[in-house]
């Protein structure tokens, strides 16, 4: 499912962004937020080449992971059934970033919209359109595709675009790993 090109590309970047500098469990493993020069690369990693190629600056990736973390809070609290404080947060988020829908044009591109000011510093940039993103998804009704792993001991995000709305895994790694954990149960039982 496609929300639509734009918002299903943005809170695919949300959802790298939150899994690649938040902490916890990734895969069966704790996972540790990366510092220093690898957050900054971890927050380039995340998002499409920006038109400002020194981004992000480390204190740019702190500050992004940083809206990043608060993002992941919202994710948790659609997950644990918390809608409603889920959107109160993410509310609070938008306000927080002036995220407002403006028509820009530069770069030789046609009028677009963007859901950050002009003047909007860069890791404000991206978080607006990420929180945005996330808000589309959670007043629609697919707002279940919206999630955290099923596998135990992961916590990474998902979002499930597939037609059917099965996906419960931030990863065919994931998903194969409690597969496999299924088989080899069975396989026991019929020892």
């Amino acid at each position: 499912m496609e929300f639509d090109s734009h918002t299903s590309d943005v809170v695919g970047y949300a959802v790298k962004l939150i899994n690649d500098v938040t902490p916890g469990e990734r895969h069966g493993r704790p996972f540790h937020a990366p510092e220093g020069d690898a957050l900054t690369a971890a927050v380039r990693d995340a998002v499409p080449a920006s038109r400002t190629p020194d981004s992000p600056t480390p204190a740019d990736a702190v500050e992004l992971a940083a809206w990043a973390g608060r993002l992941r809070f919202v994710v948790e609290l659609v997950d644990s059934g918390d809608v409603d404080a889920a959107c109160v947060e993410l509310n609070t988020i938008m306000r927080e970033v002036n995220a407002v829908p403006t028509l820009s044009r530069h770069d030789d591109e046609p009028w677009h919209l963007h859901f950050h000011s002009a003047d909007a510093s860069w890791p404000v940039s991206w978080a607006a359109p990420m929180a945005t993103g996330l808000a589309i998804v959670l007043g629609n009704p697919a707002i279940d595709r919206l999630g955290l792993c099923n596998a135990p001991a992961c916590d990474r995000v998902y979002v499930d675009v597939s037609r059917n709305g099965t996906r419960r895994f931030c990863s065919t790694a994931c998903q194969n790993r409690v597969k496999a954990a299924a088989f080899r149960a069975r396989k026991a039982a019929e020892s």
